[in-house]
């Protein structure tokens, strides 16, 4: 509709807005030629006033430049100033905008000013004679006279065109006049002609003779009678008769005698020449003022048609508005209130409505209001149809309702069922891991147990998903350490892993489960998505708010937008849909994150990869665990391993620094093996039996670099480091019942090793160095053995990578003991 009226009003006030455009700037040229017309008029008084001063300077040099005929020439010289004067100043206003050409002669006109004065000096003070005085005042009067051909350029109108041909005519006619009262009244001075006098005399006549036939062929009828009244008379016809008898007698060689009744020639000829030559001024001072009114005419006609048709533009513009305003008002009022409730359905009622089904699943009680849109015609049939559109939505969004929940029905029972499966098989592993021999049979016993802890937390990742509750939680707080461990404890690859703890903390028990699950995803995306020869690393660090925990990879990590979208995922609660097949883990760390508070976010690392930053809020956490605090409490029943039984994960004791006072148990998770030691009291100190009394040191100390994953090869791809010392008392087992760990057999070897603290030498060097004894401080039973024991199989040779490995991760860990101990935050160990 308001392109059917908006098309031809626009088209209509083009047009009009053209002839509004085109009037104003015919107004403006024509007020252009009214100023040159001006002008015009202006070069007309000045050639009249100049050719009088031109004509009486002749008759002065004729008459011998007496004194009597110097006075009129003087006086007639302020006559021309002020006429010169108002010319010069209507010239200097004349822009390119009145034409090129008449902005050439304006300029010509104020350059010919000047010379006035220098022809006066002329006359006044050389001997110059009277023709070359009427070429030099003839010369300038012309180019003053040029411009009157230039009034009517720019202008289209016939009638004003003809009056300026006219007025042109008649102004060169009138110069010629007034030529012939100069020569003559010089002629009549001097008796006689002078050389060229003559033919000067007869051409300016026959110029005149020609200008006024122009006129007379432009001129209308009203101009022709208006100078043929004005140009006549008795000085006009006298005037003819002494040019006659001046011309007869020039014929006869004689002396010029044009006016024998009267007693001075000249001044009877100029007496009846200028009645002649100021008929033809007063005609030309006419057709001027002609010219003029007619500029002025046209200028106020060009205005008055661009404002009216101004104003017609506005009238109609008005109208149009009138009426586009009331059919646009009996047409938008129904859409604007159509598309208001139909953007009210789409963006909250039936969203609430999807929302609600989804809370109950009940869509009985649910109705659809329609719309307020109750007319007949076509918006009426949009809104009707919206309605149905709406009963359709809310229906399908009832089965949407009901097949999610039939899916995560599926999700909890299958996850359930398969949750199930794996308790029985993580219990039946541990029954054959206590009881197995052979290391090898042993180390395939701990990939089944690690393997079967992976497939617990997908089933738990299916509940989560699902939105169930965790199934197990703690009722004590759990150390951050613990946390992180046993987050380590689910995640294929954590020899990779490298975790430095530098604020420790604990977490609420109902949220440790999920903490754990959390960093789980995220450290074993970290481990999925780099390389096998890069290390993951898992820092803490305090800020305000809570504890920040850091996953560190050097991967190929993700690009701007995948980052983007990644962190909006995490920011809120996401929608399960067709992309959690691909990124489940992202899914679950979302979820889990927003049941607790924890805020979880992506950043790009400086050198390739990704920074997983986790903070945990202060209202998640309890006051920090104090370093070698004990707890009398005993731990949830599994979340301690036994003591007795060995972990795939616990590095060998060449792996991990050596403690001089504490022997190390397994690190506590959620049922399963940890992934790294802890100290606790020595045996002789505390039992490991019935409630426990654990002692927990500072992060720093449990939590070394982790040593380099031994590479496989043909023949060891099951070998793990906890084997390489196959001696040590843990493995153990006596007769089949199994022995448990000795205490004077770890006394011993300790007793051992303090034997070998102080280092033999062989003297010194010629450089002043120890020489060392090969052998001399060997640790007894840790050398020299020539068979391994039975049912045991030999230590394979460790590469040197590995050994580098080994002496790194001891550097490392040695040096951050010293750092705390020299902070005051881990007291320093005791024998």
């Amino acid at each position: 509709m308001i392109a059917l009226i908006l098309i031809p009003t626009t088209l209509g006030v083009l047009v009009g807005a053209q002839q509004v455009i085109a009037s104003w700037n015919a107004a403006g040229q024509y007020h252009r030629i009214l100023e040159k017309a001006e002008l015009s008029a202006s070069v007309t008084e000045v050639a009249h006033q100049l050719a009088l001063e031109r004509d009486l300077a002749m008759h002065y040099i004729a008459a011998g430049r007496t004194p009597e005929r110097e006075e009129p020439l003087r006086a007639q010289f302020a006559v021309v100033d002020r006429a010169a004067a108002g010319m010069r100043t209507k010239a200097a206003a004349m822009t390119t905008d009145h034409g090129e050409s008449a902005w050439t002669l304006s300029r010509q006109i104020l350059t010919r000013l000047p010379e006035i004065a220098a022809a006066r000096t002329t006359v006044l003070k050389t001997e110059v004679l009277a023709l070359p005085t009427l070429t030099r005042y003839a010369q300038i009067i012309g180019a003053f006279q040029q411009f009157h051909g230039e009034i009517g350029q720019g202008g289209e109108d016939e009638a004003l065109a003809t009056g300026v041909r006219a007025l042109s005519a008649l102004a060169k006619a009138h110069e010629a006049a007034s030529q012939q009262r100069g020569l003559l009244a010089a002629v009549a001075s001097a008796g006689r002609f002078q050389s060229g006098e003559l033919d000067r005399f007869m051409a300016a006549r026959a110029q005149q003779d020609s200008e006024l036939e122009v006129f007379r062929s432009v001129a209308t009828l009203q101009e022709r009678q208006a100078y043929d009244d004005t140009v006549t008379g008795t000085l006009v016809d006298r005037a003819e008769v002494i040019r006659l008898r001046a011309l007869a007698q020039a014929g006869q060689s004689g002396p010029i005698d044009i006016a024998p009744e009267s007693g001075e020639d000249a001044g009877f000829w100029f007496a009846a020449m200028s009645g002649t030559v100021d008929g033809m001024w007063t005609v030309q001072k006419r057709l001027g003022a002609s010219i003029i009114v007619q500029s002025r005419a046209l200028e106020d006609a060009a205005r008055r048609d661009a404002v009216v048709a101004a104003t017609y533009i506005l009238l109609l513009l008005l109208l149009v508005l009138l009426i586009t305003t009331f059919v646009a008002q009996s047409l938008v009022s129904p859409l604007r209130r159509l598309r208001r409730e139909a953007l009210d359905i789409a963006g909250i009622r039936l969203p609430r409505t999807v929302r609600r089904l989804r809370e109950t699943g009940d869509e009985s009680t649910l109705t659809v209001a329609p719309i307020a849109v109750d007319s007949c015609d076509e918006v009426g049939e949009v809104a009707r149809a919206f309605d149905e559109v709406h009963r359709e939505a809310i229906r399908l969004a009832g089965e949407e309702s009901r097949l999610r929940a039939n899916i995560n029905a599926m999700f909890v029972n299958l996850s359930r069922r398969s949750q199930t499966l794996v308790q029985r098989q993580i219990k039946l592993i541990d029954g054959l891991e206590q009881g197995e021999l052979d290391e090898r049979r042993l180390a395939d016993f701990f990939a089944l147990d690690h393997l079967a802890t992976r497939m617990r937390r997908n089933n738990e990742s299916l509940l989560i998903l699902a939105g169930q509750e965790p199934p197990r939680r703690w009722n004590h707080p759990v150390g951050l350490t613990d946390v992180v461990r046993a987050a380590l404890s689910e995640v294929e690859g954590y020899q990779r892993v490298a975790v430095e703890i530098a604020v420790n903390g604990a977490i609420a028990g109902p949220a440790v489960n999920d903490t754990v699950h959390l960093l789980a995803e995220l450290i074993e995306n970290a481990l999925s998505f780099s390389s096998r020869d890069t290390r993951v690393l898992v820092s803490t660090g305090r800020i305000d708010g809570g504890i920040m925990v850091s996953v560190t990879d050097t991967g190929i990590g993700m690009t701007h937008d995948e980052l983007v979208q990644a962190n909006e995922r995490l920011a809120r609660v996401p929608e399960v849909d067709v992309s959690v097949s691909r990124r489940m883990g992202l899914y679950v760390v979302a979820r889990l994150a927003y049941r607790h508070g924890i805020r979880v976010q992506l950043r790009p690392h400086e050198t390739g990869g990704l920074i997983a930053v986790v903070v945990l809020p202060d209202a998640l956490l309890h006051a920090p665990v104090p370093a070698y605090s004990t707890i009398q409490t005993p731990p949830p029943s599994g979340f301690w391993d036994s003591a007795a039984r060995p972990s795939r994960s616990a590095p060998s004791a060449t792996d991990w620094p050596s403690f001089a006072t504490d022997p190390v148990l397994p690190v506590p998770r959620r049922g399963r093996t940890a992934t790294g030691p802890i100290p606790v009291t020595r045996p002789d100190t505390a039992s490991v039996t019935g409630p426990t009394a654990v002692t927990r040191t500072d992060a720093a100390s449990v939590t070394g670099p982790i040593p380099a994953v031994r590479p496989g090869s043909a023949g060891d791809d099951d070998y793990l480091p906890i084997f390489a010392q196959v001696q040590s008392a843990w493995f153990e087992r006596g007769n089949a019942g199994g022995a448990t760990w000795s205490s004077a057999k770890a006394d011993a070897g300790w007793s051992a090793a303090e034997a070998a603290a102080t280092p033999s030498d062989a003297g010194a060097t010629t450089s002043g160095l120890p020489k060392r004894v090969p052998k001399a401080n060997l640790v007894p039973g840790t050398a020299e053995t020539t068979s391994a024991p039975r049912g045991v199989a030999p230590i394979p040779r460790l590469s040197p990578e590995r050994i580098r490995s080994r002496l790194s991760s001891f550097q490392q860990g040695c040096r951050q003991a010293r750092t705390r101990i020299s902070t005051g935050d881990l007291p320093p160990f005791t024998s």
